[in-house]
């Protein structure tokens, strides 16, 4: 079946040949003609190449091959009948083409009655071996349809084997756009039956998660109530909302798994404190991991101004720290005298472990991969914990009902109020002395402010490079403002004692690297400066963004770029500037990128789709949960023939 599955990524059209002379007048298009070789010769000058003169009586055409083999001269000897494809181009020598597909025919060879299907294929692995190995699967398949014919036809969706065969050899006469994108019945049949098979898996995947045994988190007591009270603001009705369904799934007897989403400075972390309140109101453990040194600090020293008044053991766990300090965080963990948790990937390590693990909290979800999640989940010693995964990245919905189908999704939607809107505005580089006097004013005002370092690449070392250069030139330049540097390579006491000094109000201007993108607010920074900003992807800008506007005061995001810039750059400044809605700019950064690339490197375990489009099949997923959920209730067993058809035994398209 994976060979019949292998669907074609082109086609090239065969079926039609033309005169030279008529394919003289198509410059530029990709034609198909034939004749015979009239010369063959390698020459020197202006480089090493073979050059194949091609007649058919009515016109010339001159073969051009920069990189052959000498078999191929031997192949295309002068009085050889060839049949040749590719791009007619007018050049030095008259018609020409480079590098076309040859090959030797006969006299009167008849053209093929379909289009020729090009297949993704790997180095050494010829179209013409795949080809055939193919049409030999097909010749082997058991045809028969994993869905009913009802299903189909209420879908309006082609039969399996007629579409497939289609896709492997579409006639002439067929809609050769519609094939090109995807929107030929036979390619909608193929993408919704991909899209139900991964809404099988997840929603199975989800039952099966269910079966397995959860502490009962069942009533938010005392510590839930005095939390509420101590707190300094209220609840948005967003907040409240979300909170209610977390309660919901902690009072059950089988592991929640929600995902709670949230644009920046939405109030997820005050969420997450109050569901560890519901655990440790219940006798139970609560740890929260978090990618980042500086964001888990930052979660640990925020949750300690609400809990440790109330009388709750926090513990603080880091690869950093030292060894008799680990030792003291794990014996308070292991003996249950810590109930609340917060570290990095340290508390994943295999000598840590919980007394009675009751929810597992992990933010900014998509770092991590599956194994690293499952391995916290698995912390829990007479069953399994609670899960509550939070993104301040929007999940855009059709994204979120495939790739977290078997997941509960939250989402706080709603800001608390005095968020202040951002002003962003583009500037070239050109203008950088203006933005430099922009910074001092605002400084001058009593504002503080970020200025991030452009990401150069993958390497932390450029990056720091830039960011002392940075600090250095912006202190020559601005010498009575106090200026502050902090990046990923300073140790975590310098990082602290500098964001603590920023916090404070010591420090007018923060030169930083991308280690401020999430989990640090300073509600005075009004103004962030951005360098090189069309080198961020769309989802890295708008966290960058969101520190800012955390106050009362008018706030500006400034992109600073680099030109002249490529479309794509230009496309994702354009989006910052014209909205700070962050499932919007999440939607299209979607579209921009695709969900490979938006979701972060791929994961074990995830299922990345081979044929549907999210942004373009939106409709399909939708039909395909529906029917998912519908199969799984009335119809088991067409169900797990559909699986067995997509997946086959696999069960590494389930998440964990």
């Amino acid at each position: 079946m994976s060979l019949v599955l292998h669907l074609p990524m082109r086609y090239e059209d065969e079926t039609q040949l033309l005169s030279l002379h008529a394919a003289s007048m198509k410059p530029g298009m990709v034609v198909q003609v034939e004749g015979v070789v009239s010369d063959c010769e390698v020459q020197f000058r202006p480089r090493r190449q073979l050059m194949v003169k091609l007649s058919d009586g009515t016109g010339m055409l001159t073969m051009r091959f920069l990189n052959f083999y000498g078999s191929q001269a031997s192949q295309m000897a002068v009085g050889k009948r060839l049949r040749v494809r590719g791009e007619m181009r007018h050049g030095f020598f008259g018609d020409e083409m480079v590098h076309p597909t040859v090959r030797s025919v006969e006299q009167g060879a008849p053209l093929p009655e379909a289009l020729t299907p090009v297949y993704p294929s790997g180095e050494g692995l010829s179209q013409t071996l795949l080809r055939k190995a193919i049409a030999n699967a097909m010749t082997r398949i058991a045809w028969q349809d994993s869905l009913p014919e009802h299903i189909r036809e209420s879908l309006k969706l082609m039969p399996f084997e007629p579409a497939i065969r289609l896709l492997h050899n579409p006639p002439s006469e067929v809609d050769e756009l519609a094939l090109a994108e995807r929107t030929h019945p036979a390619w909608l049949s193929v993408k919704f039956d991909e899209l139900l098979a991964q809404q099988l898996s997840m929603k199975r995947a989800q039952a099966a998660r269910r079966q397995q045994g959860a502490p009962a988190l069942a009533h938010a007591g005392a510590l839930t109530a005095s939390l509420l009270s101590a707190l300094p603001f209220s609840l948005t009705a967003a907040q409240r909302r979300v909170l209610a369904e977390i309660r919901a799934d902690l009072s059950a007897a089988f592991p929640m798994q929600r995902l709670l989403q949230g644009d920046v400075g939405s109030g997820k972390t005050v969420v997450a404190a109050l569901a560890a309140a519901q655990a440790i109101d219940c006798g139970y453990q609560a740890a929260l991991m978090a990618p980042t040194e500086i964001l888990a600090e930052q979660h640990f020293r925020k949750i300690a101004t609400w809990m440790e008044p109330l009388g709750v053991t926090m513990a603080w766990l880091t690869g950093s720290l030292k060894k008799r300090d680990k030792d003291d965080a794990r014996a308070r963990i292991e003996s249950g005298a810590a109930t609340l948790v917060i570290g990095t990937h340290a508390l994943i390590q295999q000598d840590v472990e919980f007394a009675r693990l009751g929810l597992v909290i992990v933010d900014e979800q998509h770092r991590f991969g599956v194994t690293q999640r499952l391995t916290l989940r698995n912390k829990g010693v007479d069953s399994v914990p609670h899960q509550l995964m939070m993104s301040a990245t929007p999940i855009p919905r059709t994204l979120a009902m495939t790739y977290f189908a078997d997941l509960d999704v939250s989402v706080i939607d709603e800001l608390p109020p005095g968020r202040t809107p951002v002003v962003t505005r583009l500037i070239s580089q050109d203008r950088r002395d203006e933005v430099v006097e922009r910074v001092h004013a605002a400084a001058r005002e009593g504002r503080q402010v970020y200025w991030v370092c452009p990401l150069i690449e993958e390497s932390e070392a450029l990056q720091l490079q830039t960011a002392t250069e940075t600090f250095e030139r912006l202190s020559a330049s601005l010498p009575d403002l106090r200026v502050g540097l902090v990046h990923g390579r300073l140790k975590p006491a310098d990082k602290q004692n500098v964001m603590e000094a920023f916090s404070r109000g010591e420090l007018q201007l923060l030169v930083a690297t991308t280690v401020i993108e999430v989990g640090v607010d300073v509600p005075n920074a009004s103004l962030m400066v951005i360098e090189h900003a069309e080198r961020f992807g769309l989802s890295q800008l708008h966290q960058l963004r969101g520190r800012v506007g955390r106050g009362s005061a008018a706030s500006a995001c400034l992109l600073m770029y680099q030109g002249p810039l490529g479309g794509v750059a230009k496309e994702r400044l354009s989006i910052m500037r014209e909205t700070a809605d962050g499932f919007e700019i999440a939607r299209r950064d979607l579209a921009l990128r695709g969900p490979g690339e938006f979701l972060g490197a791929r994961q074990s375990g995830e299922a990345m789709l081979r044929f549907a489009d999210l942004e373009k099949d939106q409709w399909l997923v939708e039909k395909a949960r529906d029917l998912a959920q519908q199969l799984l209730t009335e119809a088991p067993e067409i169900a797990t023939a559909h699986l067995a058809r997509w997946l086959g035994a696999k069960e590494d398209y389930l998440r964990v």
